[in-house]
Order: structure tokens, then sequence, then C-alpha cells
């Protein structure tokens, strides 16, 4: 399941470019030319990679304590569900929730902080400027952290599948930042249609693996713990005079 979060990040990228596009143009040092540039370009990006590997860890951790309390075939059918709403709800609303959250007002001093480090050079504040981006509110990285949420291997596991989320949308964030040049409006439109249609897919595919259907590999059947100690007669014992 893990290779699922590199294709839904290899597809989403071009959302990603509608989204954040503007910010990744309006970088620091545009322009410039050499290994500085190249190296500044992919630190931001990497910045935002960390982020969602931070994020993706959270989920794990909250995702690992719904297993432990016995709910993981419940917990992957709630994952698919999630990613369905987030499918159909549209972000202005979760922008309103957000809001009535009170994270509007977190969402502003983040604003704040990465219009700081836009106005500083060097690498390590092209770096950090990543990482603040990749906090900013964004419809695909929730559907991504949905999908983390029951990702196997617990923890490390919802951590690396938001890193593989992240490496899929670098190739093309990379290049857009490299060569200031977006992809034409055309296809990004066409691919941006394809990113509901992806995730939907997505949220099927951890429907039927909760529903636990006896499918090899696509929906296996959780085994129950079978008792290690069954209850024997007591032995009798001898007793020598």
């Amino acid at each position: 399941m893990l290779w699922a979060g590199f294709l839904f990040g290899l597809l989403g990228s071009f959302h990603c470019v509608g989204m954040c596009g503007a910010i990744a143009l309006a970088l620091p040092g545009a322009g410039a030319r050499g290994w500085g540039f190249v190296a500044g370009r992919t630190l931001y990006n990497l910045g935002r990679i960390s982020t969602y590997t931070a994020l993706g860890a959270g989920a794990g951790l909250l995702g690992q304590s719904l297993r432990l309390a016995g709910l993981q075939q419940g917990l992957s059918v709630a994952s698919g569900v999630l990613i369905l709403l987030l499918v159909v709800v549209p972000e202005r609303h979760t922008g309103r929730a957000a809001a009535w959250l009170g994270l509007d007002r977190v969402l502003a001093r983040l604003k704040q902080a990465l219009a700081y480090w836009f106005q500083r050079h060097g690498l390590g504040a092209l770096y950090l400027s990543g990482v603040l981006n990749g906090l900013l509110p964004c419809g695909l990285v929730y559907l991504a952290l949905a999908g983390a949420l029951s990702a196997p291997g617990g923890l490390g596991g919802s951590a690396a599948y938001m890193a593989l989320f992240g490496l899929g949308t670098l190739p093309l964030m990379l290049a857009l930042s490299l060569t200031g040049q977006l992809v034409p409006l055309h296809w990004r439109t066409r691919l941006r249609q394809a990113v509901p249609v992806a995730a939907t897919a997505l949220a099927v595919l951890f429907i039927v693996r909760g529903l636990g259907l006896g499918i090899p590999y696509l929906s296996p059947q959780l085994s129950k713990a079978v008792p290690a100690a069954h209850s024997q007669r007591p032995a009798a014992i001898t007793m020598c005079h």
C-alpha cells in the first residue's frame, strides 16, 4: 500500500502546481543559475517533504493507537470513507471548518513566518520556506493523510507513506521552480480532474482492504488470535515413601 502514496503524489503534483505554483515561482534568487540555485530549489522541496513525513508520523501515531484498540479493519474502512468525504466536500467548506476551529489565526501566523523567510537569503531559508509551505492548508495533503492513517507498518509506515507522497510531487514541482515555467493550462486542467478519480479509487481500495474479504494481498482476512495455552488435566504426582 505504500506505493499508493507515491502514485497519488505523482498524479496530484498537477494540483500542487495550480495551488502552490505561484510560491515556487516567487522563491528568492529567481533568475540565478548554477549549483547554488539548483541546491536551493531542491532544499525547498525537501522542506515540503520533511513536513509531509512529520505529519505522516503523527497520523501513524493515531492509527497505531487505534490498532492497539483492535480497530485495525475499521480504521482502514474509516480512512476510505474519510477520503471519499474529502473528495465530495468542496475545499471552501474545509476552510470554513478551519475558521470555526480557530485555525485561521494559526494560518495567519504561518503566512507571516513564510513571508519572513522569503525575504531572507541562503539555503537554510529556502529549506525552512519549504517546511512552512508544507503546513499550508491543502486538500491533496489531507487526502494523503487520510490514507496514511491506515498505512501498514505503524508509525514508520505512515511516515514513509507521506514521504513517498512528497517524493511523487517532487519531479514536477522541482522542474517548475528550476525552469520558472508552468505546465500548459489545458494539461493542468485535465490532470487535476483526474485527482478525484484517483482519490476515489484509493478510497475504495482502503475500504475493500478493511472489509477482510479473504482476497490475497488486496483484502486479506485477519486471523483471530488462538490461545497459546489450553487447559490440561493436572498431572498425577507420585510420591515416594
